[in-house]
């Protein structure tokens, strides 16, 4: 990029007021705009040109760092050939080839993926193909659905039906019928400053056997859950929570669905966190680092055993009726096979279990800073939570994400829980410049 092309874009400032900006406070934004002009590997710039270090990728998602070359070719390419083809009753190369490749990484016996645009669309999704699964098989009473306290399944009806954060419920009414959830199993009496899987808290899936119970598993189709809940400020599976899930999932009949959207593509130093536990759910939720960020993406990875239950009936039938019309689009298809090749040509998935234990270090020291009452880690994720000020919730979390902006860091605030998902090639000096910065702004408080 030529410093004429740079000046061009940090100079460009259109007009604030009508844009209604998501999950922003849009009075604060407008009036102490903070804008990000271009991004390049670990750094984004604002449009005066300040240098940051994003030690989120971008929102969980930007694994291989921005505007990897290797992907923006595979775009630019792309878009000059075909620039979207019809979802329906046609097809395109690319679509299969990334079909090909995210099996390739799954757990065996995860053999199919069904694409769509957003992490929130293959929740809605996953959670379709339960229900419909269960009626194929002439189970039709399976229609409960199972989340958990704290759970983050994105903004549909659907996952907000089976999500457990309050704020993303409260303001829109009847949910979904016939959800239910488990108990979170965040416990700071417990488990405060454990390094990766806490030891206390397996007990806790044994609520699902109460859950089943109380519904019967007759009525009840599926459970989701996160391997780690990232939106809830990255909470961790007790060790053996996941696997106890699984089998009293396996003993009622009942489909488990990991919502992997921030979990996946090497955020645990594995593909995804059902590789990394040693569980394998019936269905898979993916997106974000699914095309590093470039291109809306996400993906529904299905068992053989769920997809084949569906290939019934006539062979020109349509199994299931479901879809988008982005589908696979062709852009976000071949960003997503580029993704793929830099996350295996650059070994990103073993880097990031090579740094988690630097990662680890770092977060840790900062046991002991003012109002740090717990810092929680696995892979290349973690969380240092808060003592939020009486009164003011999320305050002194917002107040440490401002003042770390200022000082040439991005982090990112859920509640009063600061978190962290740099992107995977991140190296050990800028871990610490990340972790010192966050050091300073404490101590500033």
């Amino acid at each position: 990029m030529t410093d004429n092309t740079v000046r061009q874009i940090t100079s460009a400032l259109p007009d604030l007021e009508s844009y209604w900006m998501p999950f922003t406070g849009n009075r604060y934004f407008k009036q102490n705009p903070r804008m990000i002009s271009r991004a390049e590997g670990m750094h984004c710039y604002t449009t005066e040109g300040k240098k940051l270090l994003d030690a989120v990728a971008g929102l969980w998602c930007c694994n291989a760092g921005h505007c990897h070359p290797k992907i923006v070719e595979a775009i630019k390419s792309q878009a000059e050939v075909l620039d979207y083809s019809m979802a329906f009753q046609l097809g395109h190369p690319k679509a299969f080839e990334l079909a090909n490749r995210l099996t390739e990484i799954a757990p065996d016996g995860i053999d199919y993926a069904f694409f769509v645009n957003s992490g929130s669309e293959a929740v809605d999704t996953a959670l379709k193909m339960a229900l419909a699964y269960h009626r194929t098989r002439g189970e039709g009473s399976r229609t409960r659905l199972i989340g958990r306290e704290k759970g983050y399944h994105g903004v549909g009806f659907g996952g907000i039906s089976v999500g457990g954060l309050s704020p993303n419920r409260k303001m829109f009414g009847s949910m979904l019928p016939g959800v239910d959830h488990l108990p979170h199993t965040h416990n700071l009496e417990h488990n405060a400053f454990s390094r990766g899987l806490p030891q206390w808290g397996a007990h806790l899936a044994d609520e699902l056997e109460n859950i089943i119970a109380l519904h019967d598993a007759s009525n009840v189709a599926a459970v989701i859950i996160e391997p780690i809940a990232g939106s809830a400020g990255v909470l961790l599976p007790p060790e053996g929570y996941l696997k106890r899930i699984r089998e009293i999932c396996d003993k009622h009949g009942v489909l488990l669905i990991f919502d992997e959207v921030i979990c996946g593509f090497g955020r645990t130093g594995d593909s995804f966190g059902a590789a990394r536990f040693g569980v394998t759910p019936d269905l898979m939720t993916t997106a974000k680092g699914l095309t590093s960020g470039t291109v809306p993406m996400g993906a529904v990875l299905a068992s053989k055993h769920i997809y084949d239950t569906f290939m019934t009936g006539p062979e020109g039938a349509i199994e299931f009726f479901h879809g988008y019309t982005y589908s696979g689009h062709p852009l976000a298809a071949a960003a997503g096979v580029a993704t793929m090749d830099v996350y295996q040509g650059e070994g990103l998935f073993d880097r990031a279990r090579e740094m988690e234990e630097h990662f680890a270090d770092a977060l840790h020291s900062l046991k002991g800073e003012p109002n740090v009452i717990d810092v929680r880690n696995f892979g290349l994720i973690g969380a240092v939570e808060l003592q939020g000020i009486e009164g003011q919730p999320t305050a002194r979390a917002m107040s440490i994400f401002r003042e770390c902006f200022d000082n040439g860091v991005i982090i990112r605030t859920t509640g009063d829980t600061l978190a962290f998902s740099p992107p995977l090639i991140i190296s050990k000096a800028e871990i610490e410049t990340v972790i010192e910065s966050v050091r300073t702004a404490l101590r500033a408080q």
